[in-house]
């Protein structure tokens, strides 16, 4: 290929009038080569290749076009990597190096690409410090006491100084969303002014034009215990809380995969708690590169407002005593103290307990069992019983 030098001076030459014959004596090139830098525009004379050749990928193109079509159409947690497509030609027989099949994959979904002028654009967002948070779910793939199992995930975010909260329960429920709640604040050591939500049930009861929505009554009493004002998104728009959205895959990719396995949930997110720290002390602040996030926390958490206490967030439903002093509830049955039998109680529903009442009165307090069909007794539930039933307590199922 010709230097640009060589180029500009046949284009100056070719414009003084002199031949393309003397020009190619001169400089010792071909006709060819002359005529192309003279009608070349501003003296580009890149080489581009118009077909790519596939000495060793030429054979399998089918079958990785066929591997590519088949993971657009996954769900994004369950796409493949281009390692593992390598991997599964190499069982076919391809011995060409993961370098091809990464560029021709690149270049497969360059054009399935929508067209750039169509492609959706975006404002960056700025928040003061102590301004607001962002709330989300995701689901992982856990191991909790040797067994399988899908465990719902929190995350919460402040805004200003990226600091981020993941706590892992059983369920979606709005109380583990109070619970969820309580525990960022503490760990931020504060509560910002306002919180970033999606449309989730558990939170929104009614989506309307715009941005106007109906919160539920409890979610809404948690934000005023907090002094949050709450603010949902617009129908799917993930960008409007992009930097929790990012957290999601971030925390899969750094905290969940591989696959985590613990004794118990209580473990588990005793460790997660643990590496948020670890992460906030690692990682630099994408805006004020000078300062670790953790550097930026410590800043922002002198303007966020106090917790004075902690949100009562319980569930609550009424549920009739049986005669063998036990209430149904959550696929699970639970004993009450024995002078409520017969009678309607509240059970009131904490991310890990649950509080039974009759008129005010607490008449029994358990640890919450996520399985079903388990009987949970407190013998002491039953002692006024025993008075009156003495032989019950040789084979009563209490004791």
């Amino acid at each position: 290929m010709l230097v640009l030098e060589t180029v500009l001076r046949i284009r100056r030459e070719h414009a003084a009038g002199k031949a393309i014959k003397a020009i190619m004596r001169d400089l010792h090139l071909s006709r060819k080569v002359v005529r192309k830098a003279i009608r070349s525009p501003e003296a580009d004379m890149g080489y581009r290749r118009e077909v790519q050749p596939l000495p060793k990928l030429g054979p399998f193109q089918a079958r990785l076009n066929a591997l590519l079509d088949e993971d657009e159409a996954r769900p994004r947690r369950e796409k493949l990597r281009i390692t593992r497509i390598h991997d599964l030609l190499l069982r076919e027989g391809f011995d060409g190096s993961y370098d091809a099949v990464r560029r021709y994959a690149a270049r497969w979904r360059q054009a399935r690409r929508r067209d750039v002028m169509n492609a959706p654009a975006f404002i960056t967002l700025l928040f003061r410090p102590g301004e607001a948070y962002q709330f989300d779910w995701s689901h992982e793939d856990v191991e909790i006491a040797g067994k399988p199992m899908r465990v719902k995930v929190a995350h919460v975010r402040l805004c200003a100084s990226r600091v981020i909260y993941v706590r892992a329960y059983p369920r979606e429920t709005q109380e583990m969303l109070f619970d969820a709640h309580a525990r960022a604040f503490a760990f931020f050591g504060g509560v910002p002014t306002r919180g970033i939500y999606d449309n989730m049930k558990t939170a929104v009861t009614s989506v309307f034009t715009g941005k106007e929505r109906v919160f539920n009554r409890r979610f809404l009493v948690m934000a005023s215990h907090y002094m949050v004002e709450p603010t949902a998104c617009s129908p799917a728009a993930g960008w409007e809380k992009g930097q929790v959205e990012n957290q999601v895959q971030t925390a899969r990719g750094r905290f969940f995969q591989p696959r985590l396995r613990f004794a118990s949930i209580e473990e588990l997110n005793g460790w997660l708690e643990a590496e948020c720290r670890r992460w906030a002390d690692m990682h630099k602040h994408p805006e004020q590169k000078e300062l670790t996030v953790a550097q930026a926390w410590a800043a922002e958490r002198s303007v966020l407002q106090p917790v004075v206490a902690p949100f009562d967030g319980f569930y609550e439903s009424e549920h009739a005593v049986s005669g063998t002093c036990l209430i149904n509830f959550d696929r699970n049955r639970y004993s009450v103290t024995a002078k409520v039998v017969r009678r309607a109680v509240q059970v009131r529903a904490y991310a890990d307990r649950i509080v039974v009442r009759c008129d005010g009165e607490v008449v029994a307090d358990h640890p919450r069992f996520f399985g079903r069909d388990r009987t949970i007794y407190d013998p002491w539930h039953y002692l006024p019983v025993l008075v009156t039933k003495p032989g019950a307590l040789r084979n009563g199922a209490p004791f």
